[in-house]
């Protein structure tokens, strides 16, 4: 009697965190799934009906529906961010190892700046003191060069490599951070054996550093490429903000989301492409887990 007692005690004690998740977490997903499964709009809100997959269908097949190009276009971003923040933060991170680099703490204390400023703070002031067309800093040099000024939100490709030099503005810090952590865990008599045996600086870092940070780095590197995936602020203050509109017809999911959500009032497109978001991002999840516990 005693044992079928305990063997409930961690479920007594586990129940309240339980209806917690379920409320918070599981509840607002199953949710999502059954508004994503009906026509729910500005135009069906109290008289909705279940209308299956055809939400999930006209994302998925239907070009001009404008999902298949904001996928296309995330994946894109994601890809060229984290290629660019994890080759810079790396090179940057062996820069501020060097040994006898004088005020290493301090430069390290000022790359934080950027990633410590709260986001929409940042991307306003990108968006007024970098990019504006008459005011920002980028055209002003351009002009004492001689050259025309530049409208960079106007345009989709200007308007993405300005999103994503602002981005990796922001993100760079952290990544820089983790790799400058990663890089101090390094035992240096293995540089020091491998100078003696004649290796160069690549040969070092590539049979040295990267396979000696790897299972340090990687779990940052996961989270920030989802991070990453599902960035919304930069494109959304940047290029689409209401009032503000740049010009730019610039989409990732996530904005493509909020927008039939919250300006088209379709909910139950907009759930299904969250859906299938989330889907993704658990299938990802499954690939990168496994290779994390492979390194």
């Amino acid at each position: 009697m005693m044992k079928k007692k305990n063997r409930f005690l961690p479920w007594k004690y586990g129940t309240p965190a339980l209806v917690l998740i379920g409320v918070i977490v599981v509840f607002p997903i199953l949710y999502t799934g059954y508004i994503a499964l009906t026509n729910m709009n500005m135009y069906h809100w109290d008289d909705y009906h279940i209308i299956g997959l055809e939400n999930f269908q006209r994302a998925l097949t239907k070009v001009d529906s404008g999902f298949l190009s904001a996928l296309a276009t995330t994946i894109i971003w994601t890809v060229l961010n984290m290629v660019i923040q994890i080759v810079a933060a790396f090179f940057l991170a062996l820069g501020l190892n060097v040994k006898g680099l004088k005020l290493a703490r301090v430069y390290k204390t000022l790359l934080m700046f950027p990633w410590a400023m709260p986001a929409y703070v940042s991307i306003l002031l990108w968006r007024v003191g970098m990019f504006n067309t008459e005011f920002g800093f980028l055209n002003k040099l351009l002009a004492a060069l001689g050259l025309d000024q530049m409208n960079f939100l106007s345009e989709n490709v200007p308007a993405f490599i300005s999103c994503m030099v602002l981005n990796l503005w922001m993100a760079l810090p952290f990544m820089i951070m983790m790799m400058d952590s990663a890089l101090q865990s390094v035992d240096r008599s293995y540089y020091e054996s491998a100078k003696l045996d004649g290796a160069g600086f690549w040969t070092r870092n590539w049979y040295i550093t990267i396979p000696s940070i790897k299972p340090v780095l990687a779990p940052a590197v996961i989270m920030t490429t989802f991070t990453t995936f599902k960035q919304f602020d930069i494109v959304y203050l940047l290029t689409m903000q209401k009032g503000s509109y740049s010009g730019a017809t610039l989409q990732t999911v996530i904005t493509y989301a909020h927008q039939n959500a919250f300006v088209s009032n379709n909910y139950g497109l907009s759930s299904a492409v969250s859906i299938i978001i989330f889907l993704f991002i658990i299938i990802f999840s499954m690939f990168t887990n496994r290779g994390v516990k492979e390194a």
